[in-house]
């Protein structure tokens, strides 16, 4: 079969025939109808998370899929249409076929296109995880999103108004219209100006830019609000010396959760896709990610 590997840490992806996985003890073959690109998997690439995420060589790359159970077993039937997030140290989503953990495969909604639904298996998850795990957002609280437009900042701003909350979202000039679109009740400009001139009063932050962006965001926060950080643990004690919290979103693979989100796609919860492309093409989609242009999700598969 074909699949996008690495041979060490720096390589340049490449497409490469390679024998079919094998599934293990509790695994099943899942036939990938989609895979999603997350900046993790430029991570994992270029070997920064490898004290967190040890990996070995050649390495399949991808954690987001979507597709069909191949063969019957552990309670999944063949035809069974799917969705997993996998473990980033087995990586194997960008490829033809892909062995699973049974435990974390949840039934793909009906309402969107199977491969479109992969997009949910990181970015959505996340977004979850921020704002009912950790945040706890309750209605009527100020949510600011930053970086309303990328793949978990889009589900970030439709998950925070479904929880009742009024959302304020930044994006660039080019992503505005889009944070309106999933929900925003105020967008703002990120390169218009320091942030604090333009949104005060906010309970909760969600941070998915890092950096600068995230630094400004403890100005805008109320006494005791809380910024949640997405890319990188945040500097906990700078938010502490303004009377503010910070907390870092460390996302594991969690059917539960996953499944809680892939539900919600058959309620409209929309996965915003860039752009789709075939495996052929997916190091060119690694390539665009790191841009850090992308509006939603990069998904491979038809």
């Amino acid at each position: 079969m074909k699949a996008l590997l690495i041979s060490d840490y720096g390589d340049p992806p490449r497409l490469a025939d390679v024998a079919e996985p094998v599934p293990g003890d509790g695994e099943v073959p899942v036939q990938v109808s989609g895979a999603a690109l997350n900046p993790l998997d430029l991570k994992m690439a270029a070997g920064h998370l490898r004290e967190f995420f040890p990996v070995r060589f050649p390495y399949t790359l991808g954690t987001d899929i979507a597709g069909v159970v191949a063969r019957a077993g552990h309670g999944w039937a063949a035809g069974d249409r799917v969705v997993a997030r996998l473990d980033p140290r087995a990586g194997g989503a960008l490829a033809e076929l892909a062995a699973v953990p049974a435990d974390q495969l949840v039934p793909a909604p009906a309402s969107v296109p199977l491969s479109t639904a992969a997009g949910a298996a990181t970015a959505a998850a996340t977004a979850w995880q921020a704002l009912t795990e950790v945040a706890a957002v309750r209605p009527g609280q100020r949510v600011l999103v930053q970086g309303a437009a990328g793949g978990v900042g889009s589900f970030a701003v439709q998950l925070a108004h479904r929880l009742g909350a009024h959302v304020i979202a930044t994006a660039s000039p080019a992503g505005l219209a889009i944070a309106e679109e999933l929900g925003a009740d105020e967008v703002i400009d990120y390169t218009a100006g320091p942030l604090a001139a333009r949104v005060r009063g906010v309970d909760v932050v969600i941070d998915t830019v890092g950096g600068r962006a995230g630094e400004q965001a403890l100005d805008v926060l109320v006494p005791g609000g809380l910024l949640v950080a997405v890319p990188a643990p945040p500097d906990a004690e700078r938010a502490a010396s303004r009377g503010v919290r910070a907390a870092f979103v460390f996302h594991e693979s969690d059917a539960a959760r996953l499944g809680t989100v892939v539900t919600l796609l058959d309620d409209g919860l929309r996965v915003l896709v860039d752009r789709r492309l075939p495996l052929a093409d997916a190091a060119g989609g690694l390539t665009y990610l790191a841009r850090g242009h992308a509006k939603g999700k990069i998904i491979v598969g038809t």
